[in-house]
Protein backbone atom coordinates (compact mmCIF):
# COMPACT_ATOMS: atom_id res chain seq x y z
CA UNK A 1 0.00 0.00 0.00
CA UNK A 2 1.07 3.58 -0.71
CA UNK A 3 1.92 5.82 2.20
CA UNK A 4 4.02 8.96 1.84
CA UNK A 5 6.82 8.31 -0.62
CA UNK A 6 10.34 9.17 0.49
CA UNK A 7 11.17 11.21 -2.60
CA UNK A 8 9.70 14.68 -3.06
CA UNK A 9 7.95 15.95 -6.19
CA UNK A 10 5.87 12.93 -7.02
CA UNK A 11 4.19 12.86 -10.43
CA UNK A 12 0.68 11.71 -11.24
CA UNK A 13 -2.20 12.15 -13.68
CA UNK A 14 -5.49 13.85 -12.91
CA UNK A 15 -7.45 10.79 -14.00
CA UNK A 16 -8.19 10.14 -17.66
CA UNK A 17 -5.86 9.06 -20.48
CA UNK A 18 -6.81 8.92 -24.20
CA UNK A 19 -9.03 5.98 -25.08
CA UNK A 20 -7.77 4.06 -28.14
CA UNK A 21 -9.40 4.78 -31.50
CA UNK A 22 -10.41 1.12 -31.75
CA UNK A 23 -12.39 1.49 -28.50
CA UNK A 24 -14.26 4.78 -29.03
CA UNK A 25 -15.38 6.81 -32.02
CA UNK A 26 -13.60 10.11 -31.44
CA UNK A 27 -15.74 11.92 -34.00
CA UNK A 28 -18.88 10.99 -32.06
CA UNK A 29 -17.32 11.98 -28.74
CA UNK A 30 -15.99 15.25 -30.15
CA UNK A 31 -15.41 17.71 -27.33
CA UNK A 32 -18.63 16.90 -25.50
CA UNK A 33 -18.70 15.67 -21.90
CA UNK A 34 -21.79 13.40 -21.62
CA UNK A 35 -23.97 13.77 -18.51
CA UNK A 36 -26.36 10.92 -19.35
CA UNK A 37 -25.22 7.76 -21.16
CA UNK A 38 -23.57 7.92 -24.60
CA UNK A 39 -23.41 4.31 -25.85
CA UNK A 40 -22.94 5.53 -29.43
CA UNK A 41 -19.30 6.43 -28.78
CA UNK A 42 -18.24 2.79 -28.24
CA UNK A 43 -16.97 0.91 -31.31
CA UNK A 44 -17.20 -2.49 -29.57
CA UNK A 45 -20.34 -4.62 -29.35
CA UNK A 46 -21.86 -4.70 -25.84
CA UNK A 47 -21.03 -8.39 -25.28
CA UNK A 48 -17.32 -7.69 -25.89
CA UNK A 49 -17.09 -4.20 -24.40
CA UNK A 50 -15.84 -5.09 -20.92
CA UNK A 51 -13.03 -7.24 -22.34
CA UNK A 52 -12.05 -4.43 -24.71
CA UNK A 53 -12.09 -1.91 -21.86
CA UNK A 54 -9.84 -4.24 -19.84
CA UNK A 55 -7.36 -4.35 -22.73
CA UNK A 56 -7.47 -0.56 -23.10
CA UNK A 57 -6.90 -0.19 -19.35
CA UNK A 58 -3.77 -2.33 -19.60
CA UNK A 59 -2.48 -0.03 -22.36
CA UNK A 60 -3.10 3.03 -20.19
CA UNK A 61 -1.38 1.45 -17.18
CA UNK A 62 1.68 0.45 -19.23
CA UNK A 63 1.91 3.89 -20.89
CA UNK A 64 1.91 5.63 -17.52
CA UNK A 65 4.50 3.19 -16.18
CA UNK A 66 6.73 3.59 -19.27
CA UNK A 67 6.47 7.37 -19.06
CA UNK A 68 7.80 7.18 -15.49
CA UNK A 69 4.72 8.49 -13.65
CA UNK A 70 4.81 7.76 -9.90
CA UNK A 71 1.10 7.50 -9.05
CA UNK A 72 -1.12 6.09 -11.78
CA UNK A 73 -4.80 5.55 -12.52
CA UNK A 74 -6.73 3.19 -14.80
CA UNK A 75 -6.99 5.99 -17.37
CA UNK A 76 -10.80 5.95 -17.00
CA UNK A 77 -11.03 3.72 -20.08
CA UNK A 78 -14.51 2.49 -19.08
CA UNK A 79 -16.05 5.94 -18.85
CA UNK A 80 -17.92 8.02 -21.41
CA UNK A 81 -17.13 11.03 -19.22
CA UNK A 82 -15.47 11.61 -15.88
CA UNK A 83 -18.84 11.84 -14.13
CA UNK A 84 -21.64 10.06 -15.97
CA UNK A 85 -20.71 6.45 -15.19
CA UNK A 86 -21.10 6.93 -11.44
CA UNK A 87 -23.82 9.60 -11.55
CA UNK A 88 -26.16 7.48 -13.69
CA UNK A 89 -25.69 4.30 -11.64
CA UNK A 90 -27.59 5.58 -8.60
CA UNK A 91 -31.18 5.06 -7.53
CA UNK A 92 -33.35 8.17 -7.81
CA UNK A 93 -31.87 9.11 -11.20
CA UNK A 94 -33.92 8.99 -14.42
CA UNK A 95 -31.81 8.91 -17.59
CA UNK A 96 -34.59 7.49 -19.81
CA UNK A 97 -36.57 10.71 -19.39
CA UNK A 98 -33.71 13.12 -18.69
CA UNK A 99 -33.84 16.78 -17.78
CA UNK A 100 -31.81 19.79 -18.82
CA UNK A 101 -29.64 22.40 -17.17
CA UNK A 102 -27.31 25.21 -18.18
CA UNK A 103 -23.74 23.98 -18.60
CA UNK A 104 -20.51 25.83 -17.84
CA UNK A 105 -20.41 27.52 -21.23
CA UNK A 106 -23.98 28.83 -20.89
CA UNK A 107 -25.62 26.34 -23.26
CA UNK A 108 -28.47 23.99 -22.33
CA UNK A 109 -27.34 20.40 -21.73
CA UNK A 110 -29.18 17.09 -21.27
CA UNK A 111 -28.66 15.81 -17.72
CA UNK A 112 -30.00 13.15 -15.34
CA UNK A 113 -33.36 14.00 -13.76
CA UNK A 114 -33.70 13.40 -10.04
CA UNK A 115 -37.02 11.67 -9.36
CA UNK A 116 -36.43 10.00 -5.98
CA UNK A 117 -33.97 9.63 -3.10
CA UNK A 118 -30.34 9.36 -4.26
CA UNK A 119 -29.01 6.00 -3.09
CA UNK A 120 -26.15 3.81 -4.20
CA UNK A 121 -27.39 0.38 -5.37
CA UNK A 122 -23.95 -1.15 -4.97
CA UNK A 123 -20.30 -0.64 -5.94
CA UNK A 124 -19.82 1.17 -9.26
CA UNK A 125 -16.04 1.40 -9.70
CA UNK A 126 -14.80 -1.40 -7.44
CA UNK A 127 -14.06 -3.82 -10.28
CA UNK A 128 -12.12 -1.01 -12.01
CA UNK A 129 -10.08 -0.63 -8.83
CA UNK A 130 -9.46 -4.34 -8.44
CA UNK A 131 -8.31 -4.62 -12.06
CA UNK A 132 -5.91 -1.71 -11.63
CA UNK A 133 -4.54 -3.10 -8.37
CA UNK A 134 -3.96 -6.52 -9.94
CA UNK A 135 -2.01 -5.09 -12.86
CA UNK A 136 0.53 -2.70 -11.35
CA UNK A 137 2.82 -2.51 -8.36
CA UNK A 138 2.80 1.30 -8.49
CA UNK A 139 0.84 3.51 -6.08
CA UNK A 140 -2.65 3.89 -7.53
CA UNK A 141 -5.44 6.45 -7.50
CA UNK A 142 -9.06 6.32 -8.60
CA UNK A 143 -11.45 9.20 -9.18
CA UNK A 144 -15.15 9.69 -8.39
CA UNK A 145 -17.28 12.69 -9.39
CA UNK A 146 -17.81 14.99 -6.44
CA UNK A 147 -21.22 15.68 -4.85
CA UNK A 148 -21.27 19.40 -5.65
CA UNK A 149 -20.49 18.83 -9.33
CA UNK A 150 -23.09 16.07 -9.71
CA UNK A 151 -25.67 18.41 -8.15
CA UNK A 152 -24.93 21.03 -10.80
CA UNK A 153 -25.20 18.38 -13.53
CA UNK A 154 -28.75 17.30 -12.71
CA UNK A 155 -32.34 18.53 -12.92
CA UNK A 156 -33.73 18.19 -9.41
CA UNK A 157 -37.42 17.28 -9.51
CA UNK A 158 -37.39 15.53 -6.12
CA UNK A 159 -35.43 17.33 -3.38
CA UNK A 160 -36.06 20.82 -4.78
CA UNK A 161 -33.18 21.87 -2.53
CA UNK A 162 -29.66 21.96 -3.95
CA UNK A 163 -27.92 21.48 -0.64
CA UNK A 164 -30.09 18.47 0.28
CA UNK A 165 -29.34 16.90 -3.11
CA UNK A 166 -25.60 17.53 -2.69
CA UNK A 167 -25.60 15.89 0.75
CA UNK A 168 -27.46 12.87 -0.63
CA UNK A 169 -24.88 12.55 -3.40
CA UNK A 170 -22.14 12.95 -0.77
CA UNK A 171 -23.49 10.01 1.23
CA UNK A 172 -23.48 7.81 -1.89
CA UNK A 173 -19.93 8.92 -2.76
CA UNK A 174 -18.79 8.19 0.79
CA UNK A 175 -20.05 4.60 0.53
CA UNK A 176 -18.25 4.20 -2.81
CA UNK A 177 -14.97 5.61 -1.47
CA UNK A 178 -15.02 3.20 1.49
CA UNK A 179 -15.44 0.27 -0.90
CA UNK A 180 -12.69 1.60 -3.19
CA UNK A 181 -10.29 1.83 -0.26
CA UNK A 182 -11.13 -1.74 0.74
CA UNK A 183 -10.50 -2.81 -2.88
CA UNK A 184 -6.94 -1.48 -2.77
CA UNK A 185 -7.04 2.22 -3.67
CA UNK A 186 -4.04 4.06 -2.25
CA UNK A 187 -5.50 7.46 -3.11
CA UNK A 188 -9.07 8.53 -3.87
CA UNK A 189 -9.99 11.74 -5.65
CA UNK A 190 -13.18 13.76 -5.95
CA UNK A 191 -13.55 15.61 -9.26
CA UNK A 192 -15.21 18.94 -8.49
CA UNK A 193 -14.70 21.28 -11.48
CA UNK A 194 -18.04 22.98 -10.90
CA UNK A 195 -16.83 24.55 -7.65
CA UNK A 196 -15.09 27.09 -9.87
CA UNK A 197 -18.02 27.53 -12.24
CA UNK A 198 -20.63 28.09 -9.50
CA UNK A 199 -18.56 29.79 -6.80
CA UNK A 200 -21.53 31.44 -5.06
CA UNK A 201 -23.30 28.11 -4.54
CA UNK A 202 -20.00 26.43 -3.68
CA UNK A 203 -19.48 28.97 -0.90
CA UNK A 204 -22.82 27.95 0.62
CA UNK A 205 -22.45 24.17 0.74
CA UNK A 206 -19.46 22.98 -1.29
CA UNK A 207 -17.17 22.39 1.68
CA UNK A 208 -19.83 20.64 3.78
CA UNK A 209 -20.71 18.31 0.86
CA UNK A 210 -17.05 17.42 0.28
CA UNK A 211 -16.51 16.82 3.99
CA UNK A 212 -19.51 14.49 4.11
CA UNK A 213 -18.16 12.56 1.11
CA UNK A 214 -14.72 12.21 2.73
CA UNK A 215 -15.96 11.39 6.23
CA UNK A 216 -13.98 8.46 7.64
CA UNK A 217 -11.89 7.95 4.47
CA UNK A 218 -8.28 7.19 5.47
CA UNK A 219 -5.08 7.97 3.59
CA UNK A 220 -4.52 10.56 0.88
CA UNK A 221 -7.73 12.16 -0.37
CA UNK A 222 -7.77 14.66 -3.24
CA UNK A 223 -10.21 17.30 -4.49
CA UNK A 224 -9.62 18.30 -8.13
CA UNK A 225 -10.99 21.51 -9.57
CA UNK A 226 -10.28 23.12 -12.91
CA UNK A 227 -11.69 25.47 -15.53
CA UNK A 228 -12.93 22.65 -17.78
CA UNK A 229 -11.37 20.45 -20.43
CA UNK A 230 -9.15 22.37 -22.85
CA UNK A 231 -11.04 20.68 -25.71
CA UNK A 232 -14.23 22.44 -24.61
CA UNK A 233 -12.98 25.60 -22.85
CA UNK A 234 -10.45 27.62 -24.86
CA UNK A 235 -10.30 30.90 -22.96
CA UNK A 236 -9.60 30.33 -19.30
CA UNK A 237 -9.48 32.84 -16.45
CA UNK A 238 -6.12 33.46 -14.79
CA UNK A 239 -7.48 32.95 -11.28
CA UNK A 240 -9.89 30.74 -9.33
CA UNK A 241 -13.15 32.18 -7.99
CA UNK A 242 -13.31 29.38 -5.39
CA UNK A 243 -10.12 27.89 -4.00
CA UNK A 244 -8.92 29.06 -0.58
CA UNK A 245 -12.10 27.65 0.99
CA UNK A 246 -10.81 24.14 0.21
CA UNK A 247 -8.25 24.53 2.99
CA UNK A 248 -11.26 23.90 5.26
CA UNK A 249 -12.06 20.50 3.73
CA UNK A 250 -11.09 17.07 5.01
CA UNK A 251 -9.12 16.49 1.80
CA UNK A 252 -5.38 16.14 2.34
CA UNK A 253 -4.55 17.32 -1.18
CA UNK A 254 -6.01 19.87 -3.60
CA UNK A 255 -5.52 19.54 -7.37
CA UNK A 256 -5.46 22.73 -9.47
CA UNK A 257 -4.97 23.68 -13.10
CA UNK A 258 -2.09 26.13 -13.58
CA UNK A 259 -0.22 25.67 -16.88
CA UNK A 260 -2.75 26.66 -19.57
CA UNK A 261 -4.35 29.56 -17.64
CA UNK A 262 -0.90 30.80 -16.49
CA UNK A 263 -2.20 30.82 -12.93
CA UNK A 264 -0.62 33.15 -10.38
CA UNK A 265 0.92 30.49 -8.15
CA UNK A 266 0.77 32.77 -5.14
CA UNK A 267 -2.65 31.14 -4.59
CA UNK A 268 -0.80 28.09 -3.26
CA UNK A 269 -0.36 30.00 0.00
CA UNK A 270 -4.14 29.93 0.45
CA UNK A 271 -4.16 26.14 0.59
CA UNK A 272 -1.70 25.64 3.45
CA UNK A 273 -1.31 23.16 5.11
CA UNK A 274 -2.64 20.94 2.29
CA UNK A 275 -0.41 19.27 -0.24
CA UNK A 276 -1.19 20.43 -3.78
CA UNK A 277 -1.31 18.73 -7.16
CA UNK A 278 -0.20 21.49 -9.52
CA UNK A 279 -0.91 21.36 -13.25
CA UNK A 280 2.41 21.85 -15.06
CA UNK A 281 1.34 20.31 -18.40
CA UNK A 282 -0.78 22.47 -20.74
CA UNK A 283 -3.50 20.38 -22.40
CA UNK A 284 -4.64 23.27 -24.58
CA UNK A 285 -1.84 22.57 -27.05
CA UNK A 286 -0.62 19.44 -28.81
CA UNK A 287 2.97 20.71 -28.49
CA UNK A 288 4.87 18.45 -26.11
CA UNK A 289 6.64 20.35 -23.36
CA UNK A 290 10.36 19.94 -22.95
CA UNK A 291 11.49 18.51 -19.60
CA UNK A 292 13.22 21.87 -19.01
CA UNK A 293 9.95 23.78 -19.40
CA UNK A 294 8.24 21.39 -16.98
CA UNK A 295 11.12 21.88 -14.53
CA UNK A 296 10.72 25.66 -14.84
CA UNK A 297 7.00 25.41 -13.99
CA UNK A 298 7.74 23.19 -11.01
CA UNK A 299 10.38 25.62 -9.73
CA UNK A 300 7.81 28.44 -9.99
CA UNK A 301 5.45 26.47 -7.72
CA UNK A 302 8.23 25.68 -5.26
CA UNK A 303 8.51 29.40 -4.47
CA UNK A 304 5.23 28.99 -2.57
CA UNK A 305 5.11 25.35 -1.43
CA UNK A 306 7.60 22.81 -0.04
CA UNK A 307 8.78 19.95 -2.30
CA UNK A 308 7.19 17.31 -0.06
CA UNK A 309 3.83 19.10 -0.41
CA UNK A 310 3.95 19.39 -4.21
CA UNK A 311 2.70 16.76 -6.67
CA UNK A 312 3.26 17.54 -10.36
CA UNK A 313 0.51 16.64 -12.84
CA UNK A 314 -1.18 17.65 -16.09
CA UNK A 315 -3.75 20.44 -15.74
CA UNK A 316 -6.72 18.12 -16.19
CA UNK A 317 -7.74 14.77 -17.64
CA UNK A 318 -5.97 13.83 -20.90
CA UNK A 319 -8.99 12.10 -22.49
CA UNK A 320 -9.31 14.45 -25.47
CA UNK A 321 -5.65 14.31 -26.60
CA UNK A 322 -4.13 11.92 -29.11
CA UNK A 323 -2.39 9.07 -27.34
CA UNK A 324 1.11 9.82 -28.67
CA UNK A 325 0.79 13.44 -27.54
CA UNK A 326 -0.45 12.41 -24.09
CA UNK A 327 2.39 9.92 -23.68
CA UNK A 328 4.97 12.51 -24.75
CA UNK A 329 3.61 15.02 -22.27
CA UNK A 330 3.69 12.47 -19.43
CA UNK A 331 7.27 11.48 -20.26
CA UNK A 332 8.24 15.17 -20.17
CA UNK A 333 6.44 15.52 -16.84
CA UNK A 334 8.45 12.67 -15.31
CA UNK A 335 11.75 13.95 -16.71
CA UNK A 336 11.07 17.53 -15.65
CA UNK A 337 10.29 16.43 -12.10
CA UNK A 338 13.49 14.36 -12.08
CA UNK A 339 15.53 17.46 -13.02
CA UNK A 340 14.18 19.46 -10.08
CA UNK A 341 14.39 16.51 -7.72
CA UNK A 342 18.10 16.23 -8.53
CA UNK A 343 18.58 19.95 -7.89
CA UNK A 344 16.90 19.67 -4.50
CA UNK A 345 19.03 16.67 -3.55
CA UNK A 346 22.10 18.78 -4.35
Amino acid sequence: MYHRAVQPLLTTVVGSYPQPDWLIDRAKLGSKVPRVRAPEIWRIAPEHLEEAQDDATLLAIRDMERAGIDIITDGEMRRESYSNRFATALDGVDIVNPGTTINRSGARAVVPRITGPIRRRGPVEVRDMQFLRANTAKPIKITVPGPFTMTQQAQDDYYKDEEALAMAYAAAVNEELKDLKRAGADIVQLDEPWLQARAERAARYGVSAINRALDGIPGTTVVHLCFGYAAAVKDKPSGYSFLGQLAETRASQISIEAAQPRLDLGVLRELAPKSVMVGVIDLGTTAIETPELVAERIRAALKYIAPDKLVAAPDCGMKYLERDVAFGKLAALARGAAIVRKEIAG
